[in-house]
């Protein structure tokens, strides 16, 4: 099932053992591919509301990340609605952090605001940054994976399975 979406639209995420977490569409690539996805809790055994969803800031985001469009375009990801006055600035594009550990060193990563998959500049850091989101793409079972982990207390089987529950567990789909 084809559906619409744009930026500005929140849709509902599947989680792994049942329920809801959602998210919002902050960023499109020109070809619909690449997305920059705000993602939220708490888990609900429901869809919320367009009222209950425009209740939320960025600021209340679990995740922020690049997400492959895929579950959307397919409509295995429910679009919900969209915020009626949509400004990006307020949703704004973060800066992502690349590592490579094997040399111990990392890079500030910052996209395009117009395109999520749009490197523009790279700036090295160092190696123990905090505070960025780690610079991936994720397919839509990797983000229903992490986003499921998020929404669950620490010591749910499926945060015990990986140890920490952290995103560096997590397989790329």
């Amino acid at each position: 099932m084809r559906q619409s979406y744009q930026e500005g639209s929140w849709f509902a995420i599947p989680l792994l053992d049942g329920g809801y977490g959602w998210g919002l569409v902050a960023r499109l690539s020109p070809g619909s591919k690449i997305m920059l996805a705000y993602l939220f809790g708490p888990k609900l055994p429901r869809l919320p509301s367009l009222e209950e969803l425009n209740t939320l800031q960025p600021q209340d985001a679990v995740k922020v990340l690049r997400v492959g469009d895929m579950a959307l375009a397919s409509g295995h990801w429910r679009v919900l609605g969209d915020i009626a006055d949509w400004n990006p600035a307020m949703w704004p594009m973060p800066q992502f952090l690349r590592r490579a550990d094997a040399l111990k060193r990392a890079w500030r990563v910052t996209y395009s605001d117009a395109d999520p998959s749009r490197s523009e500049r790279e700036e090295s850091v160092p190696y123990d940054t905090q505070g960025l989101e780690t610079d991936s793409l994720y397919g839509y079972g990797s983000t229903e994976l992490l986003l499921t982990r998020l929404l669950e207390p620490q010591d749910h089987p499926i945060n015990r399975s990986s140890g920490s529950g952290s995103n560096s567990s997590v397989s790329r789909s």
